[in-house]
């Protein structure tokens, strides 16, 4: 016994990161289940039959095993959204990207390092438009004795914003297909699975977040919203933003959060004000004239020692067109970049990209009036193919892709300007931008005023970016790179892209395999408003795709 002591001891001295480092293992069950919390009973897709499903914990650098079996008649993947997958895009998620689906009766290990990664993210469905019921969070604490760079809470609570339809949510996309239109919207928008009061349904009792007086709590807001961007508000509370996206940020103030699909952010509440009950709020961000379901979802904060019928505190609700609030929030957002946490932005840069992205109308002989709503990038809505490119990447498959998604627009146009029918179309194809290892990537990603203006968030997987810049119009190569910057920008895995605006990213391609970069908005997804990024191996082992595992679904 005593030499198994020493033996602890000292591999604790020489290689404490073994010690530290766990396996963190997770079964989730694909199963159907049935809800009547919000309008009516309805079966959905759920994770072990939760709503939101559960949330997977781990420390930074912990390995993660996720067996996912699926029970369910559709194709189901699991993406866990912004954990880098350093080497492991078997693991990623996104169907037909890096995996062939989970059929019906199968399972898959996802297989995963949390490699230098801390704070809160994501994971959900990643195949049609199951997230909208199948997603939940990730909370990755630090390593143990390693502190927050922010006050210690007392607590920490998570908060899961999505939307809801009353139909089934596959009937809702497959309808829109068919008919060449958008899909409906949703019908509510919930928090932590309920929604509050909701028109036209039976009532229904909000969530409550309790507090005691006096108290500090981290909130680690996700949101797994299918299109919606959103406004956070609590009543009579400010909150301290100490994180987006899994990165450190340098705190500042603020009442009100805008979180888009597939963001995180982490904010300091105190429980600072009279005993009570005081409403909190989740409303939709859209400042176009694009439909959007402008139903606020509400829970309560409630402090302890409050009576039963005591009044709520009401708050102020953003105009669903507040762009003055949404760009005084982002322009607060800069990265910590202190010494523990610096910020790694790249300084020169390899590949310069400009992505024009837009919606437009395809011709459509069976959809109402001979047309279909089409996006794309650059003027192509991307294909997903019948094989998974990361697949056809690793054994040089032939036909199942391209490598000449183009770098700038073909037809470069006045993307901000008055449309022109020659934009409305675009073309289909599989077709990738191929980079070397390690090289430094900058991408322009220009809004535009083809038929639908609006912000697009978007999200690229394998990695973290800095969000160096950003303006109104057109972007300018020549003096728009002179305002950008290069010292603290915020770090994020998904930005919002102003609406006839522009945002320019910078990022190393330090992680070999094949990267969707799409927008998270799951209906210009669906159209097509999509690409990927085939990033070559480096130097030996260490630099280079780990070999696929063996329990790979087929297609």
């Amino acid at each position: 016994m005593a030499y198994l002591v020493w033996a602890l001891l000292l591999l604790t001295f020489m290689f404490p990161a073994l010690v530290e480092s766990m396996v963190r293992h997770y079964n989730f069950s694909v199963v159907m289940a049935n809800f009547t919390k919000i309008c009516s009973t309805k079966s959905i897709v759920t994770v072990n039959g939760e709503f939101p499903g559960p949330t997977l914990y781990a420390r930074e650098d912990d390995n993660v095993l996720v067996r996912v079996t699926n029970h369910v008649q559709y194709n189901v993947t699991i993406h866990w959204h912004g954990v880098r997958q350093l080497r492991t895009g078997w693991h990623d998620g996104p169907a037909y990207i890096t995996q062939c689906p989970i059929q019906p009766g199968q399972n898959y290990l996802y297989n995963f390092t949390l490699t230098g990664q801390r704070g809160t993210l994501l994971w959900h469905a990643h195949i049609s438009w199951l997230r909208a019921t199948l997603h939940g969070a990730i909370v990755i604490l630090p390593k143990k004795g390693v502190p927050y760079p922010f006050p210690k809470p007392d607590k920490e609570k998570t908060i899961v914003l999505g939307e809801w339809w009353k139909a089934d949510v596959e009937a809702v996309v497959n309808q829109a297909t068919q008919n060449g239109r958008a899909p409906n919207i949703s019908d509510a928008h919930t928090i932590n699975g309920r929604s509050g009061p909701v028109p036209n349904c039976s009532s229904q009792a909000g969530f409550t977040l309790h507090v005691e007086n006096g108290k500090t709590y981290l909130l680690r807001i996700v949101n797994a919203a299918v299109n919606d961007q959103l406004f956070f508000k609590i009543a009579g509370h400010n909150l301290t933003i100490v994180e987006v996206d899994a990165s450190y940020t340098k705190p500042f103030k603020t009442d009100t959060i805008l979180i888009s699909p597939g963001q995180t952010t982490n904010a300091l509440l105190t429980a600072d004000k009279a005993t009570g009950k005081y409403l909190i709020t989740i409303s939709p961000f859209m400042d176009t004239v694009v439909a959007v379901n402008n139903v606020t979802g509400f829970a309560f904060l409630r402090y302890k020692g409050t009576v039963a019928f005591s009044p709520t505190t009401l708050t102020n609700i953003p105009a669903m067109n507040a762009t003055a609030v949404t760009n005084a929030f982002e322009n607060n957002l800069r990265s910590l970049n202190s010494k523990k946490n610096p910020a790694k932005v790249p300084q020169s840069v390899d590949h310069s990209l400009l992505f024009a992205m837009a919606v437009g109308a395809n011709p459509c002989a069976t959809c109402i009036n001979g047309t279909k709503a089409v996006a794309g990038i650059n003027n192509i809505s991307f294909v997903l193919p019948s094989t998974a490119i990361l697949q056809a990447h690793y054994y040089d498959i032939s036909g199942v892709f391209t490598d000449d998604f183009p770098a700038i627009p073909t037809n470069p146009y006045n993307y901000t300007g008055n449309l022109t029918t020659a934009n409305l179309q675009t073309l289909n194809g599989t077709r990738v931008y191929r980079v070397s290892y390690n090289s430094t990537v900058q991408v322009v990603l220009q809004g535009t005023n083809v038929i639908a203006p609006e912000n697009h968030p978007i999200h690229l997987h394998g990695f973290n970016f800095f969000a160096v810049g950003k303006g109104l119009g057109n972007f300018d190569p020549n003096k728009d790179p002179q305002n950008f910057n290069l010292v603290d920008p915020v770090e994020r895995n998904t930005i919002g892209v102003p609406t006839a605006g522009w945002r320019a990213i910078r990022f190393r391609a330090d992680n070999p395999g094949v990267w969707f970069l799409h927008c998270h908005l799951e209906v210009h997804t669906t159209w097509g408003l999509k690409m990927a990024f085939v990033v070559d191996n480096g130097k030996g082992p260490k630099e280079s795709l780990i070999p696929p595992p063996a329990d790979l679904p087929k297609c």
